[in-house]
């Protein structure tokens, strides 16, 4: 079996991308400025951010059979993914997302729908395919095959990155095998009933033994815990065309800095710079940068400071240091 530095289960998606000039009210009518058709997915588009960053990976998932299925495939052996276990369900139609894009603050707002057939079961997922890689990487989407391959990882000494946003049925039985969770800003709060994200973090890490708990935070960047202290990570000023895919880019990106041994600190505003540039062009994966790109914006760009968010991690460090 060939060994690759991260294997991803989870989602892809095929998506239709239209920029509008302004989202109209409900029943009015906006003319679409531009349509185009774009690979996506979460877990997907972290692995093509992976890779094009340097290092080998491997998908386990499936596609429909149809026009949209292959664009997907395509999309991911061009970028030199492995695909060997990814199936055709060629009764079913790829995940579809309708994206609809405010041109003038690169928002998206996100229309989909799975067919069930897509489900990735239990015994889909080969073992020796998941404990042949240094990281397993996985969004909860089909819960009892994320958690037998979390189990499999667990058992095999390698670390599970987990990209959380949907409030699956039973996903609360993966958090106890998820060493990094980063999850989005919406999907915490919803599972525990608090919207304070330090309480939240902190919650999620001494209860279920997460090494580091985090959230992203759209143009506020992330914030993190991890071995009793707070990390605020802010977010860079760029000119947004596209918000979609910047959270699974940001994924891709820490688990490379993961990989590369990189302090949290660093790993979190790589991941934040990777995000933001992803963001200056159209579709999930249309503006994944360099590595020396998102250097750079490290070194000279503008960040986007939440007064928030930073005086509460200062105080939270301050008083755990103490």
């Amino acid at each position: 079996m060939k060994r690759v530095d991260v294997v991803g289960i989870g989602l892809n998606a095929t998506d239709t991308v239209l920029i509008v000039r302004e989202f109209p009210p409900l029943g009015g009518k906006e003319r679409a400025l531009q349509i185009s058709r774009q690979a996506g997915g979460q877990v997907a588009t972290a692995l093509v951010t992976v890779q094009r960053l340097g290092l080998q990976t491997r998908y386990i998932g499936k596609v429909g059979g149809d026009s949209a299925g292959r664009f997907q495939l395509e999309s991911l052996r061009r970028e030199g993914v492995e695909t060997r276990y990814v199936r055709r369900v060629r009764q079913a139609p790829t995940q579809l997302g309708l994206i609809i894009v405010d041109q003038a603050t690169g928002e998206r707002t996100v229309f989909w729908d799975r067919d069930a057939r897509l489900a990735l079961r239990l015994q889909e997922v080969p073992r020796q395919a998941v404990c042949s890689a240094r990281v397993l990487h996985v969004d909860g989407c089909d819960v009892e095959a994320c958690l037998q391959a979390a189990l499999w990882a667990k058992q095999a000494g390698i670390p599970v990155v987990a990209d959380l946003d949907t409030v699956y049925k039973n996903v609360e039985r993966l958090f106890p095998l998820i060493n990094c969770l980063i999850a989005s800003a919406n999907f915490l709060p919803a599972v525990t009933g608090t919207n304070d994200p330090f309480k939240v973090l902190e919650t999620m890490a001494r209860e279920y033994g997460i090494g580091m708990a985090g959230m992203t935070l759209g143009r506020d960047g992330a914030l993190a815990y991890s071995e009793g202290r707070f990390y605020y990570s802010p977010g860079f000023v760029v000119e947004t065309v596209d918000t979609t895919g910047a959270g699974d880019v940001f994924h891709g990106a820490f688990i490379y800095g993961m990989l590369r041994g990189w302090p949290l600190e660093r790993r979190l505003e790589f991941s934040n710079a990777m995000a933001a540039l992803n963001c200056t062009a159209v579709g999930a994966r249309g503006g994944i940068a360099t590595l020396q790109a998102a250097q750079k914006l490290m070194r000279t760009g503008r960040r986007h400071r939440n007064p928030q968010y930073e005086v509460m991690a200062q105080s939270k460090i301050a008083l755990r240091s103490e």
